[in-house]
């Protein structure tokens, strides 16, 4: 299972200004396509396909992907296969991009999961995701 389409996952605002704050750094989509220099529809396909998590944020709930996610040439490859272990455990976006983005002392070198990502740690990361679901 991929992650769940956005525009049609609903969440308090609330949840959506929590999550916000904890995130912190935001791209919009057409920041993205800027970005990499292509068009706004292809960033529209990396969520569809679930290679980006897209959230409504901000005062006009326009969608909106986390920083952490993007690498230099495109989505970090290593989130496509966490975001559907998180999913698969009955997650949805918004509990999937608070998790990633939520420190854990116990994780090898600490930080969020997100950062061990980001390290190399995917191994461990969704083994922990895989153990959410049980």
């Amino acid at each position: 299972m991929a992650p769940r389409n956005v525009e049609h996952e609903l969440y308090s605002d609330d949840d959506a200004d929590e999550v916000e704050a904890v995130v912190g750094d935001w791209s919009y989509l057409p920041e993205i396509a800027e970005r990499y220099g292509i068009p706004v529809t292809r960033v529209r396909r990396f969520v569809a396909d679930g290679e980006l998590i897209a959230l409504r944020i901000g005062p006009r709930r326009a969608l909106a992907v986390p920083n952490g996610f993007l690498g230099a040439d495109g989505p970090r490859p290593e989130l496509k296969g966490t975001f559907t272990v998180l999913a698969d455990g009955g997650m949805n976006n918004l509990e999937i991009v608070r998790w990633l983005h939520t420190v854990d002392d116990t994780l090898p070198g600490g930080g969020t999961p997100l950062d061990a990502l980001i390290r190399g740690r995917k191994r461990e990361v969704r083994r922990r995701a895989q153990a959410l679901a049980f």
